[in-house]
C-alpha cells in the first residue's frame, strides 16, 4: 500500500503486514489506552483547603489529608468540600449593598420597627454530613439565622439595638445559633455572626430617634450639674450639720447642768422641810406667791408698831425673821 500526502512533500509505502501481528499491535495499542484510562480514575488529589468524601457502594468515608490518594477505579467516587471559611449577608445583597426590606425589617419588644442587617460566617467541620445531611446546610444555616435574629432583636427594646445592646444581642444570636445547629448536625458550624447596621426604616422615625438621643444627651448634662451642684452643696451642708450638732451639745450640756441644779436645789429644800415641814411649806407658798406677783409687798402690822414683813422674802436661812420700823 502506497500513500502520498497531498502537497506532494512526502510518501511512503507500508508493506502487507501480517494479520496476528496488526492484531497484536491493536491490543497494545488498546492496553496502554486502557492503562492511561485507568490510571486517571485511581489517583485522585486534595488540596489544603478542602476536604474529600470517599465513596464506596454508598458508604461514605471522610478523607481530610492534603496531597494525592488512591482509589478503587470504577468502584469509588470521590466529592470534594470546601473547608475554607465561607459567608452570606442577612437584610443586604453584598454586591449591591442594597437593602433586602423582608430579611431586615423586624419589630422589638416595645413594638418598634427596625432595619437590621447581619453578616454570618460559616465552616465546614464534617464533609461527610456537609454534603448528605441535608440538601443545602447553608440554605438551612441562612434560615436558623434569621429565626434567631428575629427572635432575640423581638426580645429587645429599640434603644438597645440602636445604641448599646448590640454586642450583647450579637451574644445571644450566637449563643441561641449555635446551639440549634448542633441539634441540627448539619456538619458545619458558625464561625461569627456580626450585626452590620441597624437604622429605624423611615426618616421620619429616624428623625424621631435622633430627638430620642438628643433627649438621652440633656439627661446626663442635667444629671452632671445636678451632681456638680451636689459635689458644692454637700460640704455646706455637712458644715452646718456639724454646726447644729455642737450647738445641740452645748444645749444638752447646759440642760444637764441646770437640771443638776434643780435636783440640788429641791435636794436642799427637801432636806429643810423633812426638818421643819410647815415653815417650809408656808416659805414654798410665798415664794410662789412673789413669783406670781413679783411686786407684791405684804407687810403684817399687830397695831402696837410691831410689824412683820412676809413680802417680799429674804434669804432662806433667814426665814421667819422680824423686823420694826
Amino acid at each position: 500500500m502506497r500513500v502520498t500526502s497531498n502537497n506532494g512533500n512526502f510518501d511512503f509505502e507500508i508493506k502487507d503486514l501480517n494479520p496476528k501481528t496488526v492484531k497484536k499491535v491493536i491490543i497494545a495499542v488498546v492496553a496502554i489506552i486502557a492503562v492511561i484510562i485507568i490510571g486517571s480514575q485511581a489517583f485522585y488529589s486534595v488540596k489544603e483547603q478542602e476536604a474529600a468524601v470517599l465513596i464506596t457502594f454508598g458508604n461514605a468515608e471522610p478523607v481530610t489529608d492534603p496531597g494525592l490518594h488512591f482509589k478503587i477505579p470504577f468502584v469509588q467516587q470521590v466529592e470534594k468540600v470546601d473547608t475554607t471559611i465561607q459567608s452570606f449577608t442577612i437584610g443586604y445583597d453584598a454586591e449591591t449593598d442594597v437593602s433586602i426590606e423582608e430579611e431586615s425589617l423586624m419589630i422589638t419588644s416595645d413594638y418598634n420597627f427596625i432595619n437590621v442587617d447581619f453578616f454570618v460566617e460559616y465552616q465546614v467541620n464534617d464533609p461527610v454530613k456537609a454534603l448528605y445531611a441535608s440538601s443545602d446546610p447553608s440554605a438551612i444555616l441562612k434560615n436558623m439565622a434569621q429565626s434567631c435574629i428575629r427572635t432575640v432583636i423581638g426580645q429587645s427594646e429599640v434603644d438597645s439595638v440602636l445604641t448599646t445592646g448590640k454586642g450583647e444581642i450579637q451574644a445571644a444570636i450566637r449563643e441561641m445559633l449555635t446551639t440549634r445547629l448542633a441539634e441540627h448536625d448539619l456538619g458545619i458550624h458558625l464561625v461569627n455572626i456580626t450585626m452590620q447596621d441597624a437604622e429605624p426604616p423611615t426618616a421620619a422615625v429616624m428623625e424621631a430617634f435622633k430627638a430620642v438621643e438628643t433627649a438621652k444627651q440633656g439627661k446626663e448634662t442635667a444629671l452632671n450639674n445636678a451632681n456638680k451642684y451636689q459635689n458644692e452643696k454637700l460640704p455646706e451642708a455637712e458644715a452646718k450639720v456639724d454646726q447644729i450638732r455642737q450647738q445641740a451639745e452645748a444645749q444638752k450640756a447646759e440642760r444637764i447642768k441646770e437640771a443638776e441644779g434643780q435636783v440640788a436645789r429641791f435636794n436642799a429644800m427637801y432636806e429643810e422641810y423633812v426638818k421643819y415641814p410647815d415653815i417650809t411649806r408656808q416659805r414654798m407658798f410665798y415664794e410662789a406667791m412673789e413669783e406670781l406677783l413679783p411686786h407684791l409687798e405684804v407687810i403684817i402690822d399687830d397695831g402696837s408698831g410691831n410689824t412683820q414683813k412676809l413680802l417680799p422674802l429674804g434669804s432662806f436661812s433667814q426665814m421667819g425673821g422680824t423686823t420694826n420700823e
